[in-house]
């Protein structure tokens, strides 16, 4: 039988507590790494600014007062933070009230107006919670239409768990564990955190609650959730891809510099005019009235089935265009390229959009087929950009975004869209709209529309 030494046990002993003590070490400064924003007690660190509705603590919680006759009020940190991961339980009172989280936020003093981006919490039937929204500057960066899996995450009348990592020029949001939204923005490296009580329009609101407890923070040591594929990317860099991004099989369709993976229709090469590409942007010139100078539509080169199809554009004043898809160049037109039509169209001013059927050739519709249902608040300025996207899935379901927000959805080739196709101008094509792949297009309708950040998954 083997025995150690006296001296052999005691390194043996030296060295399981030098081992305990390095990996209890190591736990408490892991445990360490979150530190608490509010001690339970008191507003300690905390001020509140913008509105008047007041912030109180009960029983270990802070409380916010909905009040009526004043503006959005916010309770925020003195201290401002860049990269973290926060986490916090959040609960309302009443299904149509709001409130949000304001991260790397700031103050106007001249207005007395927070700004910067707000993770959303709202138990309305519309269900965004952990949508981003940017505070009185830039509106919805990512309304949760783009995520409608995790529309069911929020709790009714519940604490609800929010996690928010801001690492770097990426934040993304969980809500009770369910991955909700990933936005990539490069303004506000650091601001302050806000915990907000809207204000309220109808009287009957007014007396109601926002709770805010078990509030934390992690700014070192940070080491985010992995996001789970599928879930939609917000970037707004243009014409680059995220890590996730590029993960998640989207490519570029226009590197920002060149026209590669661009023709003109029904030709082999790019058009010598009409066309400019400069600045990040490829642009569609405005040929006034004159043939001659139009450069016509240009297509990809490669052709495409089912697809997730994200890009933003910027229109003129009057401006027409439109990117198709499904555009197989079989017709050999000479004029406009056949296809389906996401509308790009200055409605104020275009004639084109009192035109069709019940709204059907306006901004973001099918053009001629389906009109876009969309609220007034997703139309942006002539002169800003917007975000389109498009979504053919293998079953032939079709969904199209404006700014984040789902404005219409149909299936190719079922009966409702073949009797609509019937009505249409596009009724002299046979099975129009419905080929097992097709080009991508950007349409020269003869006014200038500028395009960046296109990007494509095929699914």
């Amino acid at each position: 039988m083997n025995t150690l030494s006296f001296g052999g046990k005691l390194k043996i002993l030296l060295f399981i507590g030098y081992t305990c003590g390095y990996m209890g070490l190591a736990w408490g400064v892991t445990q360490q790494s979150w530190r608490p924003l509010f001690d339970g007690k008191t507003l300690n660190g905390w001020k509140r600014v913008g509105g008047e509705a007041p912030f109180t603590v009960e029983g270990g919680v802070i409380v916010g007062t909905m009040t009526a006759g004043t503006p959005n009020s916010f309770l925020i940190t003195e201290q401002e933070y860049g990269d973290f991961i926060l986490e916090l339980d959040i609960k309302l009172e009443g299904e149509t009230t709001n409130s949000g989280i304001q991260i790397r936020s700031h103050l106007d003093e001249n207005r007395g107006r927070v700004y910067g981006r707000q993770v959303e919490i709202d138990p309305s039937i519309r269900a965004w919670t952990g949508g981003i929204y940017d505070e009185a500057r830039r509106g919805w960066l990512y309304p949760l239409d783009l995520n409608e899996q995790a529309k069911n995450a929020y709790k009714k009348g519940a604490f609800n768990r929010i996690r928010i990592e801001a690492i770097g020029n990426e934040t993304t949001t969980w809500v009770n564990g369910i991955p909700a939204a990933h936005v990539v923005d490069t303004l506000d490296a650091s601001g302050f955190i806000g915990l907000q009580v809207h204000s309220i329009s109808d009287q009957a609101l007014a007396g109601k609650k926002v709770y805010f407890k078990n509030i934390r923070i992690r700014t070192k040591n940070l080491r985010p959730r992995k996001i789970p594929k599928g879930i939609y990317t917000v970037n707004l860099t243009p014409n680059t891809l995220s890590a996730y991004e590029k993960r998640n099989g989207v490519k570029l369709l226009f590197d920002g510099h060149s026209h590669n993976g661009w023709v003109g229709a029904y030709k082999k090469t790019f058009p010598e005019k009409g066309w400019e590409i400069n600045n990040g942007t490829i642009t569609v010139l405005s040929s006034k009235g004159n043939k001659s100078a139009r450069g016509g539509d240009i297509v990809t080169t490669s052709k495409y089935g089912a697809f997730d199809l994200s890009f933003e554009f910027r229109l003129t004043k009057g401006a027409n265009s439109g990117v198709k898809y499904f555009v197989t160049l079989a017709e050999e037109h000479k004029g406009a390229s056949i296809g389906l039509e996401y509308q790009i169209l200055d409605d104020a001013e275009h004639p084109d959009a009192k035109m069709g059927k019940g709204g059907n050739r306006t901004l973001a519709s099918l053009y001629d087929l389906i009109a876009a249902q969309r609220p007034k608040r997703t139309l942006r300025k002539i002169g800003e950009w917007n975000s389109g996207r498009i979504v053919v899935q293998p079953n032939g379901r079709v969904t199209h975004y404006l700014n984040g927000e789902k404005v219409l959805e149909y299936v190719r080739g079922s009966d409702a869209y073949r009797n609509l196709v019937s009505q249409s101008k596009y009724n002299v094509w046979k099975h129009f709209g419905e080929a097992e792949t097709g080009h991508i297009l950007l349409q020269d309708h003869n006014d200038e529309v500028s395009f960046r950040n296109i990007k494509i998954k095929q699914l």
